[in-house]
């Protein structure tokens, strides 16, 4: 497919890390990008980056964890842009810490960021895209979804959610034109980890300061859209990741809790 016949791309989560990072590569690759997410000041400044670079991006103002601000911002991209091609889920939250510090609000939001919104906007363009015979939806989970890990037992439980919705739909669309994909990626160095800090109760995240970078993550979304597949690991050589837990569970049940325990504050 050349440039000039390629659609639109709807990234969400586009305001940061991994969704700017995507957005600027699908920008590049000649896609009209759909910048979805809450802060407008970031989606103009990246919308105007593009731009300047050559690209066409149109900013999506939407609280994801709203369904009426996603049925809103889908019409508009449907209504205002060429026909969706691409869908990246990007967008998500998260905290670390002891589940039972966590607060319900945190926990809600979280889950309606990382499973109700991916799920929302993926079955949104699923259906049109079946129509068309045609699209790509990626999602980007984490390699937390396949290895259950303290402090992050709610986060990883919905990246677990997403592994295994995507995987379904990606044998229901066999012979469809449409390709659905998932990310596995290990640590990324994005803001994830400072804004999970920020949370009520919530603890420094361990892999804060180690991982790859956002723009590993983008390549990984350009490899999949040239050569599709289920599931791509982030590096490739986490694919070995997931036998750990079946190995050494008993070892990481024992371990595993006394990290988290050294990183809770002292109780007077």
């Amino acid at each position: 497919m050349t440039a000039l016949a390629r659609g639109s791309a709807i990234v969400t989560g586009a305001s940061s890390g991994i969704g700017a990072a995507a957005a600027v590569m699908l920008a590049r690759e000649g896609y009209h990008v759909a910048l979805v997410a809450r802060r407008g000041d970031r989606l103009r400044k990246l919308c105007r980056q593009i731009e300047d670079d050559g690209g066409r991006a149109t900013p999506v103002l939407a609280d994801l964890a709203r369904e009426a601000e996603r049925r809103r911002a889908y019409r508009t991209i449907k209504k205002e842009l060429p026909p969706v091609e691409v869908l990246i889920s990007s967008a998500g939250l998260g905290w670390y810490g002891h589940a039972a510090e966590m607060s319900w609000h945190t926990a809600r939001n979280l889950m309606r960021v990382n499973m109700e919104a991916a799920a929302h906007m993926t079955l949104l363009c699923l259906c049109d895209m079946r129509r068309r015979g045609r699209g790509h939806i990626i999602t980007v989970g984490s390699i937390s979804g396949g290895i259950p890990s303290q402090g992050i037992a709610l986060y990883g439980a919905t990246k677990a959610f997403l592994d295994n919705f995507v995987t379904a739909l990606h044998r229901e669309s066999v012979g469809t034109g449409v390709c659905i994909s998932i990310l596995r990626p290990g640590p990324v160095l994005t803001e994830f980890g400072a804004t999970a800090r920020q949370q009520p109760h919530g603890l420094r995240v361990p892999t804060e300061r180690v991982g790859v970078s956002a723009q590993a993550v983008a390549d990984g979304i350009r490899s999949l859209l040239r050569h599709p597949r289920r599931v791509v690991y982030i590096p490739f050589w986490l694919r070995a990741v997931p036998w750990v837990e079946l190995s050494f569970g008993w070892l990481i049940d024992r371990i595993g809790p006394l990290r988290l325990r050294a990183q809770a504050p002292r109780r007077t």
